[in-house]
């Protein structure tokens, strides 16, 4: 994969260029708001041929990173909730193409050994269920629930039951649109198994996500105790969360061993298999500037609008423990489309506990109490997710033998 950044030059250039007039996020050379859908191509074609005069200096603009195209860039990555850096690299390459696709530009259908990803997908998830037909989440991928919700739309409305966003499809969901809106179906349904499932923590299974793992240390520093790694942090952090959760008689368990780093969709898969209620993804945050500080907590949601209710009110609910409970910064909660928190079958919050690279949030950090304190922070914003705001006390306020206590007596 090429990193694409200000000062490059080449027909990769001029693609990207091309997909961000076409979204609107950059205005074209030639005067006009928008792009059409083939100007990519069109215009690599254009800089690999023989040019003179100025066909020639066009393309040679065209192809130039500059910094209008910079903004443009990370005003898209803002929109998106990335990272924004104003790179183009793996994630926002991807990003690009899927917001790329509008619904009736390609046939959409389930493929199992690579599933189809884009906004038009996410399109066809959210009209079907303003129908009636989707209860899942408005991810953008087509998966097994999307296929399942297709066919019986179109079963019920006398098409061919194929799972097949063709053009007899497409012209039957433009022509009817949506009778109910406002709501969500997949929120009333995360909302009511939890519900169901009670107040308790015993018998819930958590999945408990350590980011770096010893084959891929990540950021290595000084701390009180002399030299400690992310990945240190991390597991040790998982360690005490899981040995306090499976004293209250939750199921929990890691997403890898201590030794393997697998990729976020690999750590996805296996907390999927394991059909777990919850996945707390834990990371640490580093940043080339020392000042960058502060706890944040992250849960699916995506530029449509659409997000994971249950995995938004969990994060919030760690981000207030965490803030009550220690000196770190806070850098509040957010929704973004990352991997792990996207294609997770249940609510994931991914937890940044402070920048190792901040002197001050390391020297927490790198104390076993800090991780402790933690630790406690996290059960308890799980206990109070399930709790629905009954007999709930002040953020900060419970203890680790608070719950146990509480579960003893349920």
């Amino acid at each position: 994969m090429v990193f694409l950044r200000r000062g490059d030059i080449g027909p990769e250039v001029v693609a990207v260029r091309a997909v961000l007039e076409e979204l609107g996020f950059l205005q074209s050379k030639n005067g006009s708001a928008n792009a059409s859908p083939a100007s990519a191509s069109s215009a690599q074609t254009e800089f690999g041929a023989v040019a003179s005069g100025n066909a020639a200096q066009e393309a040679k603009v065209e192809a130039l990173f500059d910094a209008e195209l910079d903004l443009a860039v990370r005003a898209f990555q803002q929109h998106r909730g990335m990272l924004v850096d104003g790179i183009v690299g793996p994630a926002t390459s991807q990003c690009l193409r899927e917001a790329s696709f509008r619904l009736g530009a390609r046939v959409t259908s389930y493929q199992p050994s690579a599933p189809m990803v884009g906004d038009d997908v996410a399109d066809l998830q959210a009209r079907l269920h303003d129908l009636g037909f989707y209860m899942g989440l408005v991810d953008g991928y087509f998966g097994p629930k999307t296929h399942n919700g297709l066919m019986s739309y179109q079963r019920e409305f006398g098409l061919t039951p194929d799972g097949i966003c063709g053009p007899a499809t497409l012209r039957s969901l433009n022509f009817l649109g949506s009778r109910v809106t406002g709501g969500s179906a997949h929120e009333l349904h995360q909302r009511e198994m939890m519900r169901m499932s009670g107040p308790r923590l015993e018998g819930k299974r958590i999945v408990i996500d350590p980011g770096c793992g010893a084959d891929g240390p990540g950021l290595v520093v000084m701390g009180s105790h002399g030299p400690i790694s992310e990945a240190d942090v991390l597991w040790d952090l998982a360690t005490r969360l899981e040995g306090r959760m499976v004293a209250t008689g939750m199921e929990a368990g890691f997403s890898r061993s201590h030794a393997h780093s697998p990729s976020d969709e690999e750590r996805a898969q296996t907390a999927n298999s394991y059909a777990a209620d919850i996945v707390l993804a834990l990371r640490c945050a580093t940043h080339e500037s020392p000042v960058a500080n502060g706890v944040a907590c992250f849960h699916f949601g995506n530029a449509l609008g659409y997000d994971s209710a249950v995995g938004r009110q969990l994060a919030e609910l760690i981000q207030r423990e965490l803030v009550a409970r220690t000196p770190l910064r806070d850098c509040r909660t957010h929704g973004r489309t990352w991997p792990i928190l996207r294609t997770t079958k249940m609510p994931c919050v991914q937890i940044n506990i402070g920048y190792l690279s901040n002197p001050a949030d390391r020297a927490f950090l790198s104390e076993p109490s800090g991780r402790d304190i933690i630790a406690e922070g996290i059960l308890v914003a799980v206990k109070r997710l399930y709790l629905l705001g009954r007999g709930d006390s002040p953020t900060g306020s419970l203890t680790f033998e608070d719950l146990l206590l509480h579960e003893q007596r349920a």
